[in-house]
């Protein structure tokens, strides 16, 4: 009989079981892959971003309204002790300009071990290669939990199998038919942190060419929506598919979740440090002189997004700015601070990073990570119904209510 069994060996069982057998808890991982932590060495480039740098009201805003929930946790086990811990577990960090948290190593795989030999130290054991293919309450309310290999009894179980992103990760939604099974409510799935898709050719056209500072914002017929996560601003890459980067993938949740993605359009702002009318007096007739259009775009996109902008706008190359139509300089203003680019939807679940939606956070206790409706199943990490932008956001709060969940987990 175990006190606690976690199901699932990724950012949030790794760290749960770990804190949970520190209290003396007898802990078993169980991980269906054949090594546990797949989508920790895959992620930032396999470089693992870990956190971000920030305090917990930056965590808080980065996940809008799904923050209050995250907010014990996030007490808990702030950025700075995620930090602190990996670096006592022998892995230095390092903060980038954007505010990502990376080992200095830039190595996934070094934080993925630590977190192994964090709960191997405290004593937990981990079982990779071993699928669970049931998880029941029985009679005398302990848990069953049925795998290829044998039945398993514990205390406590603590759902850690995340969503259905990256299936290639082994996250194939498999916690959601248990929690249902134990009376939970699940909040309806969309692919989140993925690339976009856009039907124009002129956009296709733009392939390899990136925008490092970009403010887009989702174009819905949904006049309700007042989501602030609606808009994000960063790096923008364009695509033969349409669009990536962290700008699209932040607000991919929304075109996911659009019941007629079609109709959903990305508005970009290409200089969101200039106002329009700053850009008015840069392309003003009257002061170009024989600087050329081109030449006036040349500061404020790459080259070849310049090219674009020029033919949408039916402007030659060469043409001065002092003879401009005034059509033509409208169309550069709109395209500047309002390109609309038409989509189709995402590239769905195989490329996304995080599932948006899934067990209502609702009934669950933030306090404990414990199920409202099962006394000693635990859910934590991205089988709940929270999803983040990029930037170590996800995994902090994988991190936290793991941690959270091992706190309050009693197998006495």
């Amino acid at each position: 009989m175990w006190d606690l069994i976690v199901i699932g060996g990724g950012a949030a069982g790794l760290w749960g079981a770990g804190t949970a057998a520190a209290r003396g808890q007898r802990v078993l991982v169980l991980e269906k892959n054949r090594k546990p932590g797949v989508k920790i060495l895959m992620s930032g480039g396999t470089r693992c971003n870990i956190t971000h740098d920030c305090d917990i009201e930056g965590i808080l805003r980065a996940f809008g309204k799904q923050g209050r929930f995250l907010k014990p946790a996030l007490h808990a086990l702030p950025p700075m002790a995620v930090v602190a811990e990996i670096n006592r577990l022998g892995v230095a960090t390092k903060v980038e300009d954007s505010g990502k948290v990376f080992p200095v190593s830039d190595r996934a795989i070094d934080v993925r071990d630590a977190l192994v030999n964090r709960l191997q130290q405290a004593g937990a054991t981990l079982h990779s290669g071993v699928a669970v293919t049931d998880v029941r309450q029985d009679e005398q309310s302990q848990w069953l939990v049925q795998t290829d290999a044998e039945p398993l009894l514990a205390r406590q179980v603590l759902l850690c199998c995340g969503g259905l992103s990256y299936a290639g990760c082994g996250t194939t939604g498999d916690g959601y038919a248990w929690a249902r099974r134990a009376g939970h409510t699940l909040v309806e799935t969309y692919p989140a942190l993925t690339p976009l898709l856009s039907p124009a050719a002129w956009v296709h056209e733009l392939t390899g060419i990136t925008l490092p500072d970009v403010e887009a914002r989702v174009v819905t017929s949904d006049k309700k929506l007042k989501d602030p996560r609606l808009t994000s601003r960063g790096g923008f890459l364009w695509t033969h598919f349409g669009c990536s980067g962290p700008v699209p993938m932040n607000v991919s949740r929304f075109v996911a979740s659009a019941s007629e993605p079609h109709k959903v359009k990305l508005q970009l702002d290409l200089v969101p440090d200039m106002s329009e009318a700053e850009l008015l007096a840069q392309f003003d007739p009257s002061r170009g002189g024989r600087r050329s259009v081109a030449a006036t775009l040349q500061p404020l996109v790459p080259r070849n997004m310049a090219a674009c902008l020029l033919k949408r706008a039916h402007v030659m190359e060469g043409a001065p700015l002092a003879e401009l139509p005034r059509p033509s300089r409208l169309q550069l203003l709109e395209d500047l601070k309002r390109m609309s680019v038409p989509l189709s939807g995402t590239r769905g679940y195989p490329k996304a990073e995080v599932t948006a939606g899934g067990v209502s956070t609702r009934e669950v206790n933030p306090q404990t990570m414990e199920s409202r409706l099962a006394k000693g199943l635990y859910l934590a990490g991205e089988i709940l119904d929270i999803d983040g932008p990029i930037g170590g956001f996800n995994f902090q709060a994988a991190f936290s209510t793991g941690h959270l969940a091992g706190l309050h987990v009693d197998g006495k």
